[in-house]
C-alpha cells in the first residue's frame, strides 16, 4: 500500500500571537525515521489554478483576497483571520496539495493520501475567507473528484469546529454528503442537528458536549458513520482532520486522545475499503498544540499505511489518554436518529 503525502508548511503565512502559525508543524519530526516511511509517496506542491479555486469560490472573493494580501499583513475577518504578502500563494499551494493527493488516488498512483497543509480550509465560504481559513481545500478537491466522474462523495469532518464553509459549498449538491462532529456552542455557531432540513440523510451535523472523547467517537463511528456510508455509498471519502478535537488543546474542549484519533482513522480507512476500493484522502484542518498535530498526523498515517495493523507494539498514539470524564451522548445520538432516520 502506498500513501501519497504532501507537506505545505507556508512559513510566510504567520501573524504575531496567532494560534494558526507555522509552529503547528514543529513536532512532525523526521519523516525518514517513521516506521511507515517506506509506504509514503511524497508529492511536490503544485499551486491550484484560479479556475480550480473558482470551482468553489466566487471570482470577487478570489480577487479581493489577492488584493488584501498584496497590501501586506492584516486581519480580514473577526475570527481573526489574517493575511500576509505570501498568503495568497500559500493558499494556492495548500489547495493544490490536496488536489495533487486526490489525483494521485484517482489515477491509481497511490491507494490513499494525506495532505498536511496550511492554511486550513473548512470555514472558508464561497464568498470569503473565514475562521483562519482562506480557500476551502477539501471542497475544491471534492469538486475536482466530481469532475473526474465520481458519482458520490462523503466528506467527514472531525475538527472541533463546524465546517460551515464546506457545508455551504455543497448545500444543494446531492452528490456530496457531509458529516461533521464538533463542539457545541463555539465558533462559528453553526452545525445544529436540524440545520439542513432539505438535506436529511445527506448533511449530518452532530454537535457534541465538551469533553466528548474516545468512547463517544467509538459510538459515533459504529452508530452514525457506518450507517451513513452504507446509506450514501460514496465512491470516495475525504476527511477534514482537525486535531483540535484533542483533549489538550488551547482553544477547544473536546476529549479525543491520540489513540482515539487512531481508532477513528482506522474506522474511516475501513469504510473506504468497504465502499470506495480504499479511496480516501485526509487533509489537515485545525490543531493548535504542535504535539497534538504531530500525534494526530501519525495516527492518520498509521491507519492509511496499515502500519498499526502490522506493528507488534503500539505507536505513541496510545500514550495520552484524556484525564477528564466523558459525558453520555446517548440522548444526542437519539436526536440524530429521529431527525435523519437512516441510523
Amino acid at each position: 500500500m502506498k500513501t501519497a503525502c504532501i507537506l505545505v508548511p507556508s512559513a510566510g503565512h504567520a501573524y504575531p500571537d496567532h494560534p494558526e502559525e507555522p509552529g503547528r508543524f514543529s513536532r512532525l519530526g523526521d519523516w525518514q525515521e517513521k516506521p511507515y516511511a517506506s509506504a509514503l509517496k511524497w508529492l511536490e506542491a503544485v499551486p491550484a489554478t484560479l479556475e480550480e479555486i473558482a470551482s468553489v469560490h466566487t471570482g470577487r472573493m478570489i480577487a479581493t483576497l489577492e488584493a488584501a494580501c498584496q497590501q501586506g499583513a492584516g486581519i480580514v475577518d473577526f475570527a481573526p483571520t489574517y493575511v500576509t504578502p505570501t498568503s495568497f500563494a500559500d493558499a494556492l499551494n495548500a489547495a493544490g496539495g490536496i488536489l495533487s493527493c486526490t489525483r494521485a488516488v484517482l489515477c491509481g498512483e497511490a491507494d490513499n493520501a494525506f495532505a498536511i497543509v496550511r492554511p486550513p480550509g473548512h470555514h472558508a465560504i464561497p464568498d470569503g475567507p473565514m475562521g483562519f481559513c482562506l480557500f476551502n481545500n477539501v471542497a475544491i478537491a471534492a469538486r475536482a473528484a466530481l469532475e473526474a466522474a465520481l458519482e458520490r462523495i462523503l466528506i467527514v469532518d472531525f475538527d472541533a469546529h463546524h465546517g460551515n464553509g464546506t457545508q455551504a459549498a455543497f448545500w444543494n449538491e446531492e452528490r456530496v454528503a457531509y458529516f461533521s462532529t464538533h463542539q457545541e456552542g463555539i465558533y462559528p455557531g453553526s452545525g445544529r442537528i436540524g440545520e439542513a432540513p432539505h438535506a436529511r440523510r445527506r448533511i449530518v451535523n452532530l454537535p457534541l458536549p465538551a469533553r466528548s472523547g474516545d468512547q463517544a467517537f467509538a459510538r459515533i463511528a459504529e452508530q452514525v458513520l457506518a450507517p451513513l456510508a452504507e446509506h450514501f455509498r460514496p465512491g470516495m471519502i475525504f476527511v477534514s482532520a482537525g486535531f483540535d478535537a484533542h483533549w489538550n488543546e488551547p482553544i477547544t474542549a473536546l476529549g479525543l486522545s491520540s489513540a482515539g484519533f487512531l481508532a477513528l482513522s482506522n474506522h474511516l480507512v475501513g469504510l473506504a475499503h468497504q465502499h470506495c476500493k480504499g479511496k480516501i484522502v485526509f487533509v489537515l484542518e485545525g490543531g493548535y498544540n504542535p504535539e497534538n498535530v504531530a500525534s494526530g498526523v501519525e495516527a492518520g498515517l498509521s491507519a492509511l499505511t496499515g502500519f498499526e495493523a502490522q506493528a507488534e507494539t503500539p505507536t505513541t498514539a496510545a500514550l495520552d489518554p484524556s484525564p477528564y470524564p466523558e459525558p453520555d451522548i446517548g440522548g444526542r445520538l437519539e436526536q440524530l436518529r429521529e431527525w435523519h432516520q437512516f441510523i
